[in-house]
């Protein structure tokens, strides 16, 4: 149980780090314009229309550099569900060690701009690690035989001569 709650600890302490670093912008953007959020340059490329099995969606194609170097191409979409005349956004995440980056495509806006909201989450990995060792904890514990089965006490008693 002890590795459970170590689990825990390391799970709070992920949350804390990524509510106390994570940092976000909205931004209009065009076409060939960016965004800098840190260390990180997001520059939307391009917008597509796509057609999937029950929705049409606007997919952006975004690139990503940190230091004048690329680090990913990411696609968010903004989905419209044809039957229920819904709208979604369905980000695009990428996850790596030092944090993760997502983009969501939001509506758009006059003159071919579009809102593009960006974030930086570090120490995502933290929080799954927490709950991995949670896991790990109860795994442990309920392998332990004490709490498997359970215990009978031998009474002894003294028969008369």
């Amino acid at each position: 149980m002890v590795v459970a709650h170590i689990g825990v600890a390391v799970f709070v302490v992920g949350v804390t780090l990524v509510k106390a670093y994570e940092s976000e912008r909205d931004a209009n953007l065009k076409p060939g314009e960016s965004v800098e959020l840190g260390r990180h340059v997001f520059r939307l490329e391009s917008i597509s229309n796509v057609k999937g099995p029950n929705y049409i969606a606007a997919r952006a194609t975004v690139s990503v550099a940190r230091d004048g170097r690329p680090v990913s191409v990411l696609y968010p979409e903004r989905r419209i569900y044809t039957v229920q005349e819904q709208v979604m956004t369905e980000a695009a995440i990428d996850p790596g060690l030092t944090g993760d980056l997502y983009v969501s495509l939001g509506d758009p806006l006059p003159g071919g701009a579009w809102l593009v909201k960006v974030q930086h989450k570090p120490f995502i990995d933290w929080i799954w690690g927490g709950c991995l060792v949670m896991a790990l904890g109860g795994l442990l514990a309920a392998s332990d035989r004490r709490y498997r089965f359970k215990v009978t006490r031998r009474s002894t008693v003294e028969v008369p001569a």
